[in-house]
């Protein structure tokens, strides 16, 4: 679609006028029904009623509940499909007019030509769902519900039930099908082993009930690995489509930023949820690319998909392939070489099969990106593959650089990136440590917890808010600390495409200085090697996920201050604590970030001369761990409300549990849910 620059203001209010109120529509009323218990209730209340079932002992109640409330989710996605389908062709004709308007009508009627055809197309899909769903199963859920079923926890409960009811190969089914999208999970893992030496189980018992089973072949049958690529490209294309869908079909609310008590008019709020739904159709691609159980996506995925099915497939094929892997990459030159090779020998030419796909979601992007640049939105582009002439140069220039990814540190999930901060930032930071940190912050006031060779000091943000309030310390600086934490969350949110919401668990400026004159002959470190969230055990180089390791975290940072000292280089190793895979020299402003589990375990070298500071954070997916102050966006200058330290004890039954304590209310679910 080509958009004139003068115009593009103009058409872009317009387009998110029309998206926008088809969602308000949709969604502002929700009428009774004489028969609302035939229509499907909502599945978070069967999933809280199946939790309550559970906790009183009630086994086959609570299997019930859970299990109806898994397929009740899935049946409501297939409605709203399938009234999606169904009502594509309601306003089409108001729609076209609005397409025929001419320039002195255009500025009169379109308004009044858009609405007939967003109303028309509202109460469509407002019938047609209304015939399966109640009310309040139309509701859009909680955050923390969509977390819970993202996580499978469903089935953490349902491998108990079921084995409470001595039905063994379903629990057998429901452990594996939660393992797989938790494998770190330690009391998960134990009962999987027990349920292998029940009698009456086999492997075949063990099978994951989200995803159909698939069956594996040789590399070297070709014919046979096209057939599948070419299926997961479609079965890629099919799952992208259906979640772009549900973001236009599913209840929608306005941003935090934008709602009822804003100031914004009708068109500034239309384009607010226009942009959301727009960045929600473009998050689908890290939703479909993201595996269960990890942090991140899959980079490249269809593209990735693409290049397999052009090596397995054959001649005239591959052609269609090339072509449509170059769509996202034009200017790569091996693939140009090979479509040159095969257009000469085999003459003719063949079409692409994703041009659409490719153009709407260019289309989208520059709409995300002009909502970027003007109007205070926040969006993370997902595909590496978009051009660069499509992002805009004032946000391409923002200063930070990748400096090293999971190849240069010769790991997983990890990454450098440099320019994070400037230097008068991290001039201000280190004056707000000299004056503020306290010895020994975080251990108990010791004053060398890690190595008698070092002075340890400390500083939370809490702290820093406090002695700024009191006027001990420069406002600005404390700021500065809270939100540095934003910053590096959202640099790790972008970079590892994380498909959950990162909360930040905890932020702790650290500082360690040499004691002069012992540092002769040194041969420890700064920080023993460790992993963030599980318990390593270097001789049988297992990592166990459970207390007092923090085992909610999910990401980990370093963000460096200053580099005028010797040694103190953070480094990765193996899991026998010893091989060191990779190293980090610090300098202001670069940023390391890492998954917090198994695979990175690391480690900080002795600090022989002069004084190491730096920002050590933490995040996590889970809601319930987040670090209360960093939810306040308006720290300053009033004092803060904490809320205190949340504690969950472990009392695990000697037979089976669900993975994680076993708490006595639906009050502490999360806590049971690890």
């Amino acid at each position: 679609m080509a958009l004139h620059a003068q115009h593009l203001t103009a058409y872009v209010a317009r387009y998110y006028l029309i998206l926008a109120l088809i969602n308000i529509t949709v969604g502002a009323s929700l009428s009774g029904s004489s028969n609302v218990l035939s229509l499907l209730q909502p599945y978070d209340f069967l999933y809280y009623s199946g939790v309550r079932a559970y906790y009183g002992g009630e086994w086959a109640k609570a299997a019930e509940l859970l299990e109806k409330s898994i397929t009740t989710k899935e049946t409501l996605l297939k409605v709203r499909r399938q009234c999606y389908d169904d009502c594509a062709a309601s306003g089409t004709a108001a729609l076209s007019k609005l397409g025929k308007l001419s320039d002195s009508e255009e500025g009169n009627t379109w308004d009044q030509w858009a609405l007939d055809w967003i109303q028309q197309r509202a109460e469509c899909l407002r019938f047609c769902i209304g015939q399966s769903v109640s009310p309040t199963g139309q509701l859009p859920v909680s955050t923390d519900i969509e977390y819970e079923f993202d996580t499978r926890n469903p089935y953490n409960f349902l491998q108990v039930t079921y084995y409470k009811v001595k039905k063994v190969k379903k629990a057998a089914s429901a452990a594996h099908t939660y393992f797989v999208a938790n494998p770190s999970h330690l009391e998960m893992r134990n009962n999987i082993e027990k349920y292998r030496r029940m009698e009456g189980v086999s492997e075949e018992d063990f099978q994951d009930r989200e995803i159909e089973k698939e069956k594996h072949w040789a590399s070297s049958d070709w014919l046979r690995a096209a057939e599948k690529w070419k299926a997961c490209v479609n079965q890629t294309l099919l799952q992208t489509d259906e979640c772009r869908l549900q973001c236009e079909v599913a209840a929608q609310r306005l941003p935090v930023d934008r709602g009822v008590d804003s100031v914004d008019g009708v068109f500034e709020k239309a384009a607010a949820l226009s942009l959301s739904l727009l960045s929600c159709r473009q998050f689908c691609v890290t939703e479909v690319a993201t595996r269960p159980g990890r942090i991140s996506a899959q980079e490249d995925f269809l593209p990735t998909q693409l290049e397999h099915l052009h090596i397995a497939q054959f001649k005239g094929l591959a052609v269609q392939t090339l072509r449509s892997f170059l769509l996202f990459y034009p200017s790569d030159k091996d693939s140009l070489d090979n479509l040159q090779l095969y257009l000469e020998t085999l003459g003719g030419d063949k079409d692409s099969h994703d041009t659409q796909y490719i153009s709407e979601s260019l289309e989208e992007k520059k709409l995300l990106y002009f909502g970027v640049e003007n109007l205070d939105f926040s969006f993370t582009d997902p595909d590496l593959w978009t051009p660069e002439d499509v992002v805009p140069e004032s946000i391409r220039d923002v200063g930070v650089t990748l400096t090293m990814d999971d190849e240069a540190l010769n790991g997983t999930n990890r990454v450098v990136l440099d320019g994070v901060m400037t230097e008068a930032e991290c001039g201000s930071i280190l004056q707000l440590a000299s004056v503020a940190a306290s010895v020994g912050d975080g251990y108990r006031g010791r004053r060398s917890p890690h190595t008698p060779h070092e002075t340890f000091e400390g500083l939370t943000v809490l702290r820093a808010v406090k002695l700024s309030q009191e006027g001990l310390v420069n406002q600005s600086d404390a700021r500065l600390l809270h939100e540095l934490g934003e910053r590096v969350k959202t640099l790790l949110h972008s970079y590892f495409r994380s498909p959950s919401g990162l909360f930040i668990s905890f932020t702790h400026l650290v500082c360690r200085s040499a004691v002069t004159g012992d540092q002769e002959g040194r041969l420890d470190l700064s920080h023993p090697v460790h992993v963030d969230n599980c318990l390593l055990e270097p001789e049988t180089k297992q990592c166990w996920r459970e207390p007092p390791a923090f085992t909610h975290r999910d990401l980990s940072a370093i963000l460096y201050l200053n580099d005028n000292f010797d040694g103190g280089e953070a480094f990765f190793t193996k899991r026998d604590a010893k091989t060191v895979t990779a190293q980090v020299k610090p300098s202001c402003g670069r940023l390391l970030g890492f998954s917090s589990g198994p695979v990175n375990p690391h480690g900080v070298r002795a600090v022989t001369r002069g004084r190491r500071c730096a920002l050590a954070l933490w995040f996590t997916k889970e809601k319930i761990y987040r670090d209360m102050v960093s939810l306040s966006s308006d720290l300053f200058p009033r004092r803060l409300g904490l809320l205190g330290a949340v504690v969950f004890v472990d009392v695990v039954t000697p037979e089976l549990s669900p993975a994680g304590a076993q708490c006595k209310s639906v009050g502490c679910l999360h806590a049971c849910a690890h």
